[in-house]
């Protein structure tokens, strides 16, 4: 029976617990907001496990669409207030709060954790609803749905920072990385009137498709709609 150098055998065993530490550290679930909503989603202990669960039942959109939505407006924080007034996890301008608390019952706090998530996931619905796309879906969320429907009509791009901002969160979403091609050339630099979630609602707008970032106004549904995907579940009466 042969016998291992003392020098030789204390190597191995670093590099046995190299290969261990780094076997647990692949394997443990990462926490923190910098990892990705997926993970968030399925970790029962996170704070706002239960009313991503509700919001998503309520407005039959996926958790991931709110984790990742959530996660890229505001990084998990609660309190979060853009210069423009956008408020809390799923950065909400005022307006649109009072067109989403009076419709859907969430109360007087635009801060409050589930009303907040609650409303984000309304307005997500409210997009794909209009769209049945969700690149289109997630640039009417950050620049507006006029704009997005002067995009998907081909009279205008979209700014810079929503292209960034649907290259971000669609892979999530099982949509292609970058927009695309067209809409990458044809993005128009950040301005400040980007900055915001969702400006003014105009009287005349309908209630499920406020005015946002820099749009004229809110036309109505876009006609070049795909089918509905099997992915939604029917929306309750009180969501209509």
């Amino acid at each position: 029976m042969s016998i291992m150098h003392p020098a030789r055998s204390a190597r191995v065993r670093a590099v046995r617990l190299a290969l261990l530490l780094l076997c647990a550290a692949s394997a443990a679930p990462d926490r923190a907001w910098g990892a990705a909503p997926a993970e968030a989603a399925t970790a029962a202990a996170h704070p706002y496990a239960a009313h991503v669960a509700e919001a998503s039942q309520r407005f039959g959109v996926p958790e991931v669409w709110i984790w990742r939505v959530m996660h890229v407006e505001s990084r998990g924080k609660p309190r979060a207030l853009s210069h423009a007034g956008a408020m809390g996890l799923m950065q909400i301008m005022p307006a649109t709060w009072a067109m989403l608390t009076a419709q859907h019952r969430l109360g007087s706090d635009p801060f409050d954790v589930r009303a907040n998530i609650l409303a984000g996931a309304a307005y997500l619905r409210a997009m794909w609803d209009r769209y049945r796309d969700v690149r289109l879906m997630l640039a009417a969320y950050n620049a507006g749905p006029g704009r997005a429907d002067a995009y998907a009509a081909g009279r205008r791009g979209l700014p810079a920072e929503t292209v960034a901002y649907v290259a971000a969160i669609a892979p999530a979403l099982g949509a292609p990385a970058a927009p695309s091609a067209a809409m990458a050339r044809t993005a128009e630099p950040p301005s400040w009137r980007s900055a915001s979630l969702f400006t003014e609602q105009r009287s005349d707008t309908p209630a499920a498709t406020s005015v946002q970032r820099g749009d004229a106004a809110a036309a109505g549904p876009s006609h070049s709609v795909p089918a509905p995907s099997p992915l939604f579940v029917p929306l309750s009466g009180d969501n209509r």
